[in-house]
């Protein structure tokens, strides 16, 4: 590849990471507006329409009307009402199919202009079925929510969306970087980078549990309890944490252990990353990229905890439960960005 199509189709896919974060925003703001049962059928190709007649908006909403949400939580709201929370889901799924048209159709065109190896071809396809497999578990979590009194989808297929977003965003990530700094900054690194690597390596080990410790938080709503911080009612580790009998159960049911959890491990991914930080910074010779990317880390991670902490404090607004949801994400592709400045020769 020449160095012309390497910012090219770089570019290209950083742009699609960046839609995969607005992807992602979009979820978290259906998720906590509870919109994301307002749509009950899945048309991947003619849902991209919406509806375009009163009668075709009456239809969706008497389909709405059987399923439990509605007589436990909407009942008498009315079609305005049901438009407000169906335009939030359309959005949702619109985007997702954006995001594949703006995958495949660039995609042809590089191949066909001999602009990306076979290998590199064949891997963006790959990410592109993987797209719509995506979108095949967002459906699979939905229809989870439309169960005799259940009034949300279930955490474990929430947290099983989440996690396939976050594999394809890294997997994207990762390509572009690879593609638009090909080879490493410097080949003779020093000593000490084996420990900034193994640090960072943990730190990224450690965000990815908590950003799925951070799914369950949402998908059993434990933000909405215990919003003190950094007692929980009082206590450091919450009273009625092992409640739960066999006692794994309590890590994805008890929300008082949810949420203690999740708090845990954010503290301990902060202080990990902290680590990386001390030993990175006073390591001479890692190449410009690389400390830039490490004093980038730092500000992601104050950034990601303070809207953590915030979240909580405010009871869990639409804004920061959104934000906090995609900057967890953002976190994870600067840390991606770290490693691979890290990466050796």
């Amino acid at each position: 590849m020449t160095d012309a199509s390497r910012r090219l189709v770089s570019g290209w896919l950083f742009a699609l990471c960046f839609m995969l974060l607005g992807m992602i925003a979009i979820g978290g703001v259906t998720r906590l507006t509870g919109s994301g049962l307002s749509i009950m059928d899945w048309q991947p190709v003619s849902g991209m329409i919406p509806p375009l007649s009163h009668a075709e908006w009456e239809r969706l909403f008497a389909l709405y009307q059987t399923i439990p949400q509605y007589h436990l939580q909407h009942e008498g709201f009315g079609l305005a009402g049901f438009q407000k929370i169906f335009w939030a889901e359309w959005i949702h799924r619109f985007w997702g199919r954006l995001m594949g048209l703006t995958l495949l159709l660039p995609l042809l065109w590089f191949t066909l202009r001999g602009m990306i190896t076979r290998a590199l071809a064949v891997r963006l396809f790959v990410f592109f079925i993987l797209g719509g497999l995506q979108g095949a578990i967002g459906w699979f979590m939905v229809a989870s929510g439309f169960r005799p009194d259940s009034t949300a989808v279930e955490p474990v297929r929430l947290v099983l969306h989440l996690s396939a977003a976050l594999i394809l965003y890294a997997a994207i990530l990762w390509t572009a970087f690879s593609i638009r700094w090909p080879t490493p900054e410097t080949t003779q690194q020093p000593p000490d980078t084996r420990i900034v690597r193994a640090l960072a390596f943990c730190a990224t080990g450690l965000l990815c549990v908590t950003i799925l410790a951070g799914g369950f938080t949402a998908g059993t709503h434990a933000g909405f309890l215990f919003n003190s911080f950094p007692l929980m009612d009082g206590h450091l580790i919450p009273t009625d944490y092992a409640q739960l009998s066999p006692f794994w159960l309590n890590w994805f049911v008890n929300k008082a252990a949810v949420q203690f959890d999740h708090r845990l491990l954010a503290t301990l991914t902060a202080l990990t990353i902290g680590a990386v930080l001390l030993v990175g910074l006073r390591t001479r010779g890692l190449g410009r990229r690389a400390q830039n990317s490490l004093i980038l880390l730092g500000w992601a991670v104050l950034i990601q905890y303070a809207l953590g902490v915030t979240t909580l404090l405010l009871v869990v607004p639409v804004w920061a439960g959104a934000v906090h949801q995609t900057f967890a994400a953002v976190l994870l592709g600067v840390m991606l960005f770290v490693l691979h400045s890290l990466r050796r020769a």
